[in-house]
């Protein structure tokens, strides 16, 4: 049986002792301005969004006492928008490295991960296809996996609910993130975290703090899975990424675009907090929740 460790939801994220922090967010079409296709970014636009994601990071380092170890980005378009990201803001100072792919996704969009080198030692990473029933690469984002000494981290972007077939393709994706985790944990690697935009809620955990609002209603589709960790979770859902619902009511994340409109947001979805406890987790062994 899987050792499957859940997340807490928690409204703070003060800094506890022997952890690491780890944040996942989907930072809604970070597109690199030169090439998009779209042709809603200037590169005005997209410098203050590279701005807009650094101060984002350095406020959650700010509330949690310390800097995010790894930092896990969903619909990244290149690597020169990461590198920019780094390159261009307060980030650059620090000492975070990349680590990205190009996928097939159809919109163009990756998974990306920042890590700290001070603080995880990389040793290998690859992009990991979704395939089809005929064995064929499905135009979508690959998942991403990075393994360092102590920790591998699986960052997701699953398909979207958009189109035909979805339930099918997310299904897909899903069945390949647990393919991955099972083929690390056969080579002797007991220390896993798989997290990022899943576009569903596969928790099933009622009254869980939202990341996304659709039609007024909070969706909880970001998050995560740890196998070997003892893992506290909270969703990071500041006024400042924040702006009034005026259709719905209550507040929601402000987004960059509302369709080709400049709404000068961050992203539609809030970032995730994880802190990773290093030392072993207590015994506990639920049941992985059935992929249909």
């Amino acid at each position: 049986m899987k050792t499957l460790l859940t997340f807490l939801f928690v409204a703070v994220c003060p800094a506890p002792p022997d952890s690491l922090l780890l944040v996942s967010w989907n930072v809604e079409n970070f597109l690199d301005y030169r090439t998009d296709s779209t042709g809603r970014y200037t590169a005005g636009r997209f410098y203050n969004k590279c701005i807009a994601v650094s101060k984002t990071l350095l406020l959650i380092a700010e509330r949690c006492g310390r800097l995010p170890d790894a930092v896990a980005l969903t619909e990244v378009g290149d690597r020169f928008v990461l590198e920019r990201l780094l390159g261009s803001t307060p980030l650059r100072k620090l000492d975070y490295s990349i680590v990205h792919y190009e996928s097939p996704d159809r919109r163009g969009i990756d998974c990306a991960l920042l890590y700290r080198r001070s603080c995880l030692r990389l040793r290998r990473s690859s992009p990991k296809h979704l395939t089809d029933s005929t064995g064929k690469i499905m135009p979508t984002r690959d998942i991403l996996l990075a393994e360092f000494d102590s920790l591998d981290i699986l960052v997701n972007h699953h398909p979207s609910k958009v189109g035909g077939d979805s339930e099918r393709r997310r299904t897909i994706a899903q069945r390949r993130m647990w393919a991955l985790i099972d083929s690390l944990q056969a080579s002797g690697h007991g220390r896993i975290v798989s997290v990022g935009d899943f576009n569903d809620d596969v928790w099933g955990s009622p009254g869980a703090p939202g990341t996304i609002k659709y039609n007024g209603a909070w969706e909880k589709i970001d998050g995560g899975f740890a196998l070997g960790l003892t893992v506290r979770e909270s969703v990071f859902a500041d006024p400042l990424l924040s702006e009034p619902d005026r259709s719905f009511g209550g507040t929601k994340p402000r987004r960059t675009f509302i369709g080709p409109r400049y709404n000068g947001g961050v992203s539609d979805h809030y970032p995730i907090i994880f802190w990773i406890k290093k030392s072993a987790p207590a015994p506990w062994n639920p049941q992985r929740q059935a992929l249909n």
